[in-house]
């Protein structure tokens, strides 16, 4: 019988019903971005403010004042099988006092080997035969922020995002969802902020490529595969749950050199989760991060965050939670950031180094 780890994905994917709500629906959107956020365990939404900030929470684009901030980052996953890439650009509209920005984010696995056509009915191999296909999402955020009623300490901001998923020809699916954010921040110091993810309750619309699936479920009685196909919607909606993520954090300045940014972070969802903190149709996800800087130049920071409760083997439930370290460099306009972190895989050791990169051009013409 022909056996390819796909055609799990693709069935996965099909038994979608209309306006059926998944716990880990377009989960790829939870990666996070920039090796400084994480570094501090993803508690970032409060004292986040440049490109980055389309990301964790719009209202921080506002911070962006003096010129165009672009930023970049590129990591990958078990063994370098599956790639992650972002890239955003914010763009300030002085005149207005707002901000606009435009983020690109591509999570997927090239090269996968298509063999359904390897072995013919007599059971003759051809090389020749073998295909690739690629598995990809993708989604594309505009976002805008500005201040609350000209309010210089309230911050407010928005994103719009577009997403698009494909496996390979066999089936894709497109949404749309929008998030909405806000920081509050003292002269002294102090940063609120709070993140609304799918408000709208994100979807995705699904299609089925019957076509391209039938080569593959090829063997078994006849009345069985017949039974497969007729279990595969032609198309479905898939929706994605809001979450929302509020922090508070602090800043304190030692001397001209030394400084100390601290935050601390609950993420909640509306549905039952690993999450240590989960009860019901409710979860909450604790972060807490540090930043140490000198002459706001060099960083080092440190984060913990992704308190769970695992099931082990035996059925005993054993608590974890991720530990994530490291340092940044910024000099002029140009920062350069490092984590090393086990978001891919977290409790189980499998650490991740982040790369990411940002350019403020406001700062590089000064």
């Amino acid at each position: 019988m022909k056996k390819i780890v796909f055609l799990i994905s693709v069935l996965t994917t099909a038994n979608i019903s209309a306006q059926t709500a998944r716990k880990y629906s377009n989960e790829f959107l939870n990666i996070g971005v920039d090796a400084r956020s994480f570094a501090m365990g993803n508690a970032v939404v409060a004292n986040i403010g440049n490109a980055n900030a389309s990301y964790w929470n719009p209202a921080g684009l506002t911070e962006v004042y003096w010129g165009v901030d672009a930023t970049a980052m590129h990591a990958e996953y078990f063994q370098s099988i599956a790639k992650f890439d972002y890239a955003a650009v914010a763009i300030p509209l002085r005149e207005s006092n707002s901000t606009v920005a435009f983020s690109l984010m591509r999570f997927g696995v090239d090269d996968i080997l298509n063999t359904t056509e390897l072995i013919d009915n007599q059971g003759n191999i051809n090389y020749d035969k073998i295909t690739k296909f690629s598995t990809a999402d993708y989604a594309l955020t505009m976002s805008y922020a500005g201040y609350f009623l000209g309010n210089k300490d309230i911050q407010v901001g928005a994103n719009a995002k577009v997403v698009y998923r494909h496996i390979g020809k066999f089936a894709k699916g497109i949404g749309f969802g929008l998030d909405l954010g806000m920081q509050y921040r003292t002269d002294d110091g102090w940063y609120i902020g709070a993140m609304a993810r799918d408000i709208t309750t994100t979807f995705n619309a699904w299609k089925i490529n019957y076509d391209e699936l039938k080569p593959i479920i090829v063997d078994g009685p006849a009345d069985s595969n017949e039974t497969i196909l007729n279990d595969l919607p032609a198309e479905g909606t898939e929706l994605t749950l809001p979450k929302l993520q509020v922090g508070i954090g602090k800043k304190f300045q030692f001397d001209d050199r030394w400084s100390l940014l601290g935050e601390v972070d609950l993420g909640m969802e509306f549905q039952e989760t690993n999450a240590a903190l989960s009860m019901g149709n409710f979860s909450i996800n604790p972060m807490i991060g540090f930043e140490l800087g000198y002459d706001d130049m060099v960083f080092v920071r440190g984060g913990l965050n992704n308190l769970q409760q695992l099931e082990q083997f035996n059925g005993e439930k054993k608590t974890s939670i991720q530990p994530n370290v490291g340092v940044g460099f910024k000099f002029g306009g140009i920062s350069i950031d490092y984590a090393l972190t086990n978001f891919g895989d977290q409790g189980l050791g499998l650490y991740s180094n982040i790369f990411s990169m940002r350019l403020d051009f406001g700062h590089l013409r000064k």
